[in-house]
């Protein structure tokens, strides 16, 4: 069983990988032999969808970028969970995750592949109420077009997703609350990702 983890940062190593760090590790904590993987797309190049169409009838896309290497991780029938991680700009998601979650159309277009996984959010704002819930309901609606589950973080808070800000005057580090939200949305995922997965 796999859990992935999309950090949809324009900046590598930061405050959304940091926050999504923290999920995981809950992950492994509450499934130890679950397997995690963390994928920054600051690293990677992916355009936006230019709907052409090629993917209509298989797993694949017209355009020469990096997203071809996250269809075999992203259709492998180990897949479980995922949860994608995003910075809040201008009350949303970045232009990163909005490409990549456009892109995964070939995923519904080819039998629905993530039907069933798992999904969890996270969203990190540069203020306490900047903008996170809105941010996670966008991404959460691509999440059921694919016919996924979406999960909020769960007990005690149960809310929409995990919720953090860095704009903490010590550092994201500090933002007590947020984090207990990411360890609680890993939690769910690996949770309910037992129970439909295995």
């Amino acid at each position: 069983m796999k859990i992935v983890g999309i950090s949809c940062s324009p900046r590598k190593g930061k405050s959304t990988k940091f926050a999504l760090d923290v999920c995981l590790q809950a992950v492994k904590e509450t499934v130890p032999d679950v397997e995690t993987m963390l994928i920054e797309l600051s690293e990677l190049k992916i355009n936006g969808c230019l709907a052409c169409d090629k993917c209509m009838k298989v797993l694949e896309c017209s355009q020469e970028d990096d997203f071809p290497k996250m269809i075999p991780i992203l259709s492998d029938p180990e897949l479980a969970g995922l949860v994608v991680a995003t910075p809040v700009y201008f009350g949303s998601m970045t232009s990163q995750c909005k490409a990549f979650l456009d892109r995964c159309v070939m995923f519904r277009r080819n039998g629905f592949v993530l039907r069933n996984k798992v999904g969890g959010v996270i969203a990190v704002g540069g203020f306490r109420s900047g903008g996170q819930e809105l941010t996670i309901q966008s991404v959460h609606a691509a999440m059921l077009v694919q016919d996924m589950v979406v999960v909020s973080e769960g007990k005690p808070t149960s809310h929409y997703g995990a919720t953090l800000w860095s704009g903490h005057p010590d550092g994201i580090e500090k933002d007590t609350f947020g984090l207990e939200t990411a360890r609680n949305l890993g939690k769910r995922v690996a949770e309910v990702a037992v129970k439909m997965h295995r």
